[in-house]
């Protein structure tokens, strides 16, 4: 079988898996003059081919790569290459370089000089002494690594920018490789199993302390509970996911909304499991005409997803963390106390059913007890004051929705 050297041309820069000078391509080939017009021509021809791989010029050198348009599709069968974090902090300094060490640090934290470290090392990134720092510039390496053109740090801050005006921080992640990083609080931590979702970090972004923020900016997403979007947009500029998990309707909501970050088959799992718990507890109701008086928004959602009898003069169901944001003891004087975030168990499935089995239980104590067996003994004249949502005179006692976030 008769091999020419155009053949060899393409394979050697298909197994090359990186830039190829012309220096070393002529080596292979018997016709060395005519090398670069072998590479030229195939770089042609691959561009007109209906094909998923292109072929380069990259100052001087020749690199086979996949065409942008498909890296997203093939990129988790793709060899791993660097972390997340580490691909932040690259284009970090592709963004504002020259950029001082120093400066990098102070916006990334500590953990910076490891990334540094080997990016450097991978040829990235070059570091020349600046004072008592250094200064960081991206490389040729840099430009070879992601298909441009140019190495030339004016060029690549440029397409940096170009690229993030036309695309956001999220057009930037896919050009990097940067996989999304989901981060959760540890009320929500158990759908990140549930769900499959891989890619993630547990976070405190209700109280955050200096450190904790600096974690947080590692994240692309972030998901925490419904009402503390805009508290948290002060800090972070990634994309807010808030979601709720107190009904078995807000857990089903939550799963879609964090369904594009799952895997398929355990979110189809997951919203199967939740659907049918659902129809059991509501089973579970039918018969129940004892009536109930929430304290909080909250819990009254709990009893309008259950299909309970509401009075003004029923057992009082409250949630069991005592005072609220507002300074409000929602607990005190309940007949039946409902499980909140701080005294719930870790599952979220368990923690939904923790909460609709405290109010079917509690209402069965209490009727057995003699305290309701269906009369509105909390009532005047027999009436129940036209509260029929839940609440006394349509309000909540003050009570938040973020008082109960999960």
């Amino acid at each position: 079988m008769f091999i020419g050297d155009r053949e060899i041309i393409e394979a050697a820069l298909f197994a090359a898996g990186g830039p190829v000078d012309l220096a070393t391509l002529k080596e292979l080939v018997s016709k060395k003059k005519k090398t670069r017009a072998i590479v030229l021509s195939l770089i042609q021809e691959y561009h007109k081919r209906q094909s998923g791989l292109d072929i380069l010029e990259v100052e001087g050198k020749y690199v086979m790569q996949v065409k942008p348009e498909y890296a997203d599709q093939v990129r988790s069968v793709a060899p791993k290459e660097l972390p997340s974090p580490v691909l932040r902090t690259l284009s970090m300094i592709a963004y504002h370089q020259p950029l001082l060490q120093s400066d990098l640090v102070e916006k990334r934290g500590n953990a910076t000089y490891d990334h540094v470290k080997e990016l450097e090392a991978r040829g990235l990134i070059s570091r020349s002494p600046e004072g008592r720092s250094r200064i960081l510039t991206t490389t040729q390496g840099f430009a070879e690594y992601f298909g441009l053109k140019s190495s030339d740090p004016e060029y690549v801050k440029q397409k940096i920018i170009e690229l993030v005006s036309e695309q956001g921080q999220t057009g930037l992640d896919k050009w990097l490789g940067v996989k999304p990083t989901v981060g959760v609080t540890m009320g929500y931590l158990s759908l990140m199993f549930l769900l499959g979702i891989d890619n993630f970090k547990v976070v405190e972004p209700y109280k955050p302390t200096e450190k904790d923020i600096l974690r947080i900016k590692d994240v692309s997403k972030l998901v925490i509970s419904k009402g503390y979007g805009e508290k948290v947009a002060e800090y972070f500029n990634g994309e807010i996911i808030e979601v709720q998990a107190v009904t078995f309707d807000d857990l089903l909501g939550t799963i879609e909304k964090l369904s594009p970050l799952g895997n398929k088959d355990k979110v189809k799992a997951a919203v199967e499991k939740v659907s049918e718990l659902k129809e059991q507890y509501l089973s579970k109701t039918l018969g129940i005409t004892t009536r109930v008086k929430p304290a909080t928004d909250m819990v009254a959602r709990l009893i309008t997803d259950m299909k309970l009898n509401v009075s003004a003069g029923g057992l009082l169901v409250a949630p069991d963390y005592g005072l609220s944001s507002e300074g409000v003891d929602v607990s005190s004087g309940a007949d039946i106390l409902v499980p909140s975030h701080q005294n719930a168990v870790d599952d979220i499935v368990k923690r939904v059913c923790q909460r609709y089995d405290a109010i079917i239980n509690g209402i069965d104590n209490g009727t057995n007890n003699g305290i309701d067996n269906g009369i509105d003994n909390r009532t005047d004249n027999g009436t129940d004051n036209g509260t029929d949502n839940g609440t006394d005179n349509g309000t909540d006692n003050g009570i938040a929705e973020k008082d109960f976030k999960v």
